[in-house]
């Protein structure tokens, strides 16, 4: 039996990596890496919700669920960009 998990995907993913780059603009002084960075504190931050189709997902939500869901991410990305931000700012030992 062959099985096949390239669909399955973390639903927080997608939503994190173009927010980072709509945000990316108004943050010139970070590298790419320091972007990536950004995304994976982001991240690290959200619970897990691996789905195999982002729209099977966005069905079952309520509109309460969805605002928490976006609420979240903020939450998220802010605390991402100022991480690393404030990491970046600090001399190398």
């Amino acid at each position: 039996m062959v099985f096949n998990f390239e669909q399955v995907h973390n639903y927080y993913e997608r939503l994190i990596f173009e927010e980072v780059a709509v945000q990316a603009t108004s943050h010139p002084e970070f590298t790419m890496d320091m972007l990536a960075d950004v995304a994976c504190v982001a991240l690290n931050r959200l619970p897990a919700r691996y789905v195999r189709h982002d729209v099977d997902m966005m069905f079952y939500l309520t509109e309460g669920e969805r605002h928490v869901i976006e609420s979240s991410i903020g939450d998220a990305l802010k605390f991402a960009f100022d991480f690393v931000q404030e990491r970046s700012n600090k001399p190398a030992l």
